[in-house]
């Protein structure tokens, strides 16, 4: 096959194909119910592990990248990741051992660590300008679609037991195919200097930008992340909706990340750096009035609020996050922004858990408040971001 173009939509799509994978590994949670009986003498608590223990191999696989990077370069590390995830991805189709389902999950997160930032890093070196800020609000979007879809078709295939929803991972397969076909990327550094700009032989450097992000990165996950595991508490508790009902809510948080990162790049042009400061303040108002929700249509409502103000923030931090990192330096800088993304998503039920009990009632509604709270200081954090940006500008 002859070299694509980069500004082809089908290098596009390639591209953006492994970002499809980001977030399929917590796609298995709703089938967990299920699996409590096949491992009687396990708890439930080392269970629901099974869905949080792929956060844990991401960290490991993002530290590995960059070393792998060196040794046998860019694309081939990305299909590495690709051949790891479809094949530990889908070990619990026949597996019946606890650890062994275990260790595969853990080595599922490795997989998707290793080209977890490559999926963002890679876009920058490719595009510059609108179409980079366009392109990463696709890319945000791909990682929603796949959430979203891999989602319902767990619900699908679940009732042909738990088995088989493992066989989800099975889409790494024609990812690793078009990837490998389409995209061409210099295999030898020695005889390149793009695969050198590609991240080969990238510095691992990082400034004070570079940690401002990371910091506020963390706590926008922690904060964010109570719309996951504190939902159903909530909705059941207050009897707003049923298991399917939140279910189906929970899912619109994702699937409305797919028109607001398609339409990210022209909100960038018209909205500068002020789209921060709005997808905060929209994030402190959908966990409001989740936790103060008294019906389903005004919960729903409250998801998509939430849904929309995330979706603006994070592509925006990722085109801060490019220019502002040092030189030769983007995909260690998105590295350590994802390290501290995954950290923040594993540490984040203990950290409201203990904010709630030692603030607040304990109760999801109250936790759901606390979250907001810290949202909030995040909005005003960006607001002084925001300002300094306008002031810098004007002078």
């Amino acid at each position: 096959m002859k070299k694509v173009n980069p500004k082809s939509g089908l290098f596009k799509l390639a591209l953006l194909s492994i970002s499809l994978l980001l977030m399929i590994a917590p796609q298995i949670s709703s089938v967990l119910p299920l699996m409590y009986s096949s491992f009687p003498r396990v708890s439930r608590a080392a269970v629901e592990t099974l869905s949080t223990i792929p956060n844990v191999g991401i960290v490991i696989g993002l530290i590995l990248s960059p070393f792998l990077i060196k040794l046998i370069g860019t694309k081939l590390t990305v299909m590495v990741g690709l051949i790891i995830v479809l094949l530990v991805g889908t070990f619990p189709i026949y597996a019946t051992n606890y650890t062994m389902i275990l260790i595969s999950r853990f080595l599922l997160g490795v997989g998707i660590g290793l080209f977890n930032s490559l999926a963002v890093s890679l876009l920058s070196k490719f595009y510059e300008g609108d179409e980079l800020s366009t392109m990463l609000g696709f890319q945000n979007s791909m990682g929603s679609i796949g959430a979203a879809f891999f989602s319902f078709l767990v619900g699908i295939l679940a009732v042909n037991g738990w088995h088989v929803t493992f066989s989800i991972y099975l889409a790494a397969l024609p990812i690793l195919f078009l990837f490998g076909i389409v995209v061409k990327l210099p295999k030898n550094k020695q005889n390149s200097n793009m695969d050198a700009h590609l991240g080969v032989k990238e510095e691992n450097k990082i400034n004070s930008s570079v940690i401002e992000i990371a910091i506020i990165m963390f706590f926008m996950y922690v904060f964010f992340m109570p719309m996951t595991f504190k939902l159903p508490q909530l909705a059941i508790s207050q009897k707003i909706a049923n298991v399917r009902q939140i279910a189906f809510v929970s899912a619109l948080v994702t699937l409305i990340g797919i028109p607001v990162g398609m339409g990210y790049g022209f909100l960038k042009k018209k909205l500068h750096d002020l789209i921060l400061p709005i997808g905060l303040l929209l994030q402190v108002i959908g966990l409001l009035t989740i936790a103060y929700s008294v019906n389903l249509p005004i919960l729903t409502m409250a998801v998509l609020i939430l849904g929309i103000g995330f979706g603006l923030s994070v592509p925006y931090i990722f085109n801060w996050l490019d220019e502002v990192a040092p030189k030769n330096s983007v995909n260690f800088a998105t590295t350590i922004i994802l390290i501290m993304v995954n950290i923040g998503c594993s540490v984040s039920p203990t950290i409201i858990n203990w904010l709630g009990a030692t603030f607040g009632t304990g109760t999801p509604r109250s936790d759901m408040t606390t979250a907001a709270i810290g949202m909030t200081i995040l909005l005003i954090y960006s607001l002084f971001h925001f300002f300094q940006l306008h002031k810098k500008n004007k002078s």
